[in-house]
């Protein structure tokens, strides 16, 4: 490949690539993909995934180009779908429009694509590359990645603290370290989360909603880790359980009245066989049996570090405004074991650094094992 034609390459990929953040929120569990047809030069067709069990990307671009998408190319950020799900396989349509060439990104770990539209192409004629911008796509779906890797939701961590690292004075004051900029970003987040979860102090000292306000394309569960089942029957979240659900993660320490309180309020209750902490491993298996694909930890530090400590904290969001605390009781925003050495610590990649008037939010991923199951793969040309 020419270094002209990889430009050429990488201009449509980007194009697909921004096409696919459109479905985001819209289309878990389902992966966020992107697609555009290229004829002489010109994008004459453009697609994205818009809404779980809605038409694939690849049909909404093959549709809008119509029969100028014949001996066309194809860039699609994931593998072409081979199989009859909620829709028919996308390979299909890709060859009744007589695509000659398809550029992807990745291929679907999903087990019944998992290299095997690729290899329907490949026999009926069509060139197919793949690995361009795999590290981007790789990113825009680590979620979906995830949970078809390790059947485990994707975990974000939230938390907005002072200059000197606190998220809460001694008191368990904490409104408002941010400004109304970076809140309302969260709200967006949250807007886009199946679950979105709180340690049982944080649900105490700040009885929170944990809802998107304005809504967003999801409603999120409201989950509280509280072993002893202590969230008070008359708190926010158990009083509005019956219109957005509740799910209250507790252990072998809690009282059985306390649980069928809970339960009889309208709150779900999961419940773990062991005397100590809720098992963070355990948990995200019972939630991705739901599904579910995004989690989102709104607090507090010993959450956070539970979550640290497994290995299963995914992204990391940290605002940080511009004020200083003082003083050595305030609540740090991740504890859990720690690490003895500085080389141990958690680094983030891809990292990004944004203004948002006077607050700077930093955010990037963390490497995870699950990452290792299916490296990202080199460039590869495929011809029949």
């Amino acid at each position: 490949m020419t270094q002209e034609s990889e430009s050429f390459d990488l201009r449509w990929m980007r194009l697909a690539v921004a096409e696919a953040y459109r479905g985001q929120g819209r289309v878990e569990p389902n992966p966020m993909v992107g697609a555009v047809v290229v004829q002489g030069g010109q994008a004459v067709g453009v697609g994205y995934h818009g809404y779980f069990g809605g038409p694939h990307a690849e049909v909404v671009a093959l549709a809008q180009a119509g029969e100028r998408a014949r001996n066309g190319t194809l860039y699609v950020t994931l593998e072409p779908c081979c199989h009859h799900g909620k829709t028919p396989p996308c390979t299909d349509a890709i060859l009744a429009a007589g695509i000659s060439r398809v550029v992807m990104a990745q291929r679907d770990p999903f087990p019944k694509v998992a290299g095997g539209g690729l290899a329907v192409l490949v026999r009926s004629g069509v060139t197919v590359e793949e690995g361009l911008e795999a590290e981007l796509v790789h990113r825009l779906n680590a979620p979906y990645l995830k949970r078809q890797l390790t059947a485990r939701p994707y975990v974000i961590g939230k938390w907005a603290m002072t200059l000197d690292g606190k998220i809460a004075t001694a008191s368990g004051h904490s409104q408002w370290i941010s400004n109304e900029r970076s809140r309302a970003l969260v709200h967006e987040l949250r807007g886009r989360m199946d679950v979105i979860a709180v340690g049982i102090e944080t649900a105490l000292a700040d009885d929170p909603r944990l809802t998107a306000r304005p809504s967003g394309p999801r409603a999120a569960i409201r989950l509280v880790l509280d072993s002893r089942a202590r969230l008070p029957l008359d708190s926010v979240l158990v009083r509005s359980a019956q219109a957005i659900p509740v799910c209250v993660a507790v252990t072998g320490r809690a009282p059985e009245q306390r649980v069928a309180a809970l339960r009889g309020s309208g709150c779900e209750v999961l419940s773990f066989d062991t005397d100590d902490r809720v098992p963070i491993g355990s948990l995200l298996d019972r939630l991705g049996e739901r599904s579910a694909t995004n989690l989102l930890i709104e607090g507090g530090g010993r959450l956070a570090g539970a979550f640290l400590d497994a290995g299963e904290l995914d992204e990391v969001w940290t605002f940080i405004g511009p004020c200083l605390e003082g003083g050595t009781q305030g609540a740090g925003p991740v504890m859990g074991r720690g690490v003895q050495q500085m080389h141990q610590a958690a680094r983030l990649r891809d990292q990004e650094v944004m203004t948002l008037d006077t607050d700077v939010l930093i955010r990037g991923t963390l490497k995870q094992p699950w990452q290792d199951l299916r490296p990202v793969p080199e460039n590869r040309l495929w011809n029949a």
